[in-house]
């Protein structure tokens, strides 16, 4: 599976971005997907994620009310829409995809993405 994020940028504080992931080699529908991100001199955390359906999401309580997590089958991409946007959500966001379901990743406490996208750049200024 190949993941290619796009979308990030700087913008000031408030603002809004929207990231989308572009996959390609799988049934898209078939992949649970989500979001990563990893700022300077942090470790990578979990952002949020998407079943495959797009039925059910998750996202961390930090991001929970500014960001939503969505896809759209038919173009095979997944969509980060980041809103109040702050200058602690500056990082690299990186899109991941995995063949687990649903249940499988939420047991597995979002930990396990085989798929990795090379990362879009967010740069929330004060």
């Amino acid at each position: 599976v190949q993941l290619q994020a796009s979308g990030g940028g700087l913008v000031q504080e408030g603002g809004s971005l929207r990231l989308s992931c572009a996959a390609s080699g799988r049934t898209f529908s078939s992949l649970t997907m989500g979001w990563f991100r990893q700022a300077p001199g942090k470790e990578r955390e979990f952002v949020g994620a998407i079943s495959g359906s797009g039925g059910s999401t998750h996202l961390v309580d930090s991001v929970k009310g500014r960001f939503t997590v969505s896809r759209d089958n038919a173009k095979n991409t997944v969509y980060l829409q980041m809103n109040s946007l702050k200058p602690e959500d500056t990082a690299v966001y990186y899109c991941v995809g995995t063949e687990r379901i649903w249940i499988r990743v939420v047991l597995g406490s979002f930990s396990a993405f085989e798929y990795w996208g090379q990362g879009t750049l967010v740069t929330v200024s004060s």
